[in-house]
C-alpha cells in the first residue's frame, strides 16, 4: 500500500495512537472515539482525525473507531503486519535490557539475533537469544534480518553501522550516543536519552 507524502510527525504519531489502541483493547473496548483516544494519549481529537485523513476515512461519524480494525490498518501502513526480524550488536547493560523488553513482540519484531565483540558474552544466551561474535555480521543477508539496533560505544559506533550496512540492514536503531552517517537507502533513528534528559530542566518549574 502506498501512501502520497505523508508528514514526518504524522508517521511519528501513529504509535503512539497503536499503543492506545492495543491498551484500549486489552480493556475490553470495542469503539473509541478521538475524543476519547486523545485524552488517553494527551494529543489533541483534531489531530487525530487529520492524521488518520491522510490515509482514508477510518471511523464513522458518531460511532468512532472499530478499534481491531484500526489496529490492522495502522498496523499496515506501519508495515508491522508481518514479524520483522531485528539484530541487536552490543550486548551491554542497555543491550540486554533491549533484548528483554517485551513490547517488542507486542508490535511485531522478533530481535532473532544478538551479536558482541567480548569472548566473555559469546556463546551466552539472554531471553533465549544466543550472542554471536560480530565477525559474523555478514550473515544478516542470508538469514532475511534487514533491521539492525545499535547498542555499542560511541567509538565503535561507524564501524558497526558500516558493516550492518554492508550486510543488507535497510533500517538501523541507534542507542550509541553519536551521529552516524550511512547510504540515503538505510534509515537511521537514534535514540539518545542524554539529549531528553537535557531538556527537560527546561520545562520544570524553578524552586
Amino acid at each position: 500500500m502506498r501512501y502520497r507524502k505523508i508528514p514526518d510527525e504524522t508517521v511519528r504519531r501513529l504509535p503512539i495512537y497503536l499503543r492506545g489502541l492495543l491498551f484500549s483493547l486489552e480493556q475490553g473496548q470495542v469503539r473509541i472515539s478521538s475524543q476519547d483516544l486523545g485524552g488517553f494519549i494527551m494529543i489533541k481529537p483534531w489531530q487525530i482525525r487529520k492524521d488518520f485523513s491522510y490515509f482514508g476515512g477510518f471511523g464513522t461519524r458518531g460511532r468512532g473507531y472499530e478499534i481491531t480494525k484500526l489496529i490492522k490498518q495502522i498496523k499496515k501502513i506501519l508495515k508491522l503486519d508481518v514479524v520483522r526480524k531485528a539484530a541487536l550488536v552490543g550486548v551491554g547493560n542497555l543491550g540486554s535490557a533491549v533484548l528483554a523488553h517485551e513490547d517488542f513482540k507486542t508490535y511485531g519484531f522478533d530481535i532473532s539475533a544478538a551479536f558482541d565483540n567480548s569472548p566473555h558474552k559469546i556463546g551466552k544466551k539472554v531471553n533465549n537469544v544466543t550472542i554471536e561474535d560480530t565477525v559474523k555480521l555478514s550473515s544478516l543477508k542470508k538469514r532475511k534480518i534487514d533491521l539492525g539496533i545499535i547498542a555499542v560505544p560511541r567509538k565503535a559506533a561507524q564501524e558497526t553501522v558500516d558493516a550492518l550496512v554492508k550486510a543488507g540492514i535497510k533500517g538501523i536503531l541507534n542507542f550509541s550516543p553519536c551521529f552516524i552517517t550511512v547510504p540515503k537507502r538505510v534509515k537511521v533513528i537514534t535514540i539518545d536519552f542524554t539529549m531528553d534528559l537535557a531538556r527537560l530542566p527546561y520545562y520544570m518549574p524553578k524552586s
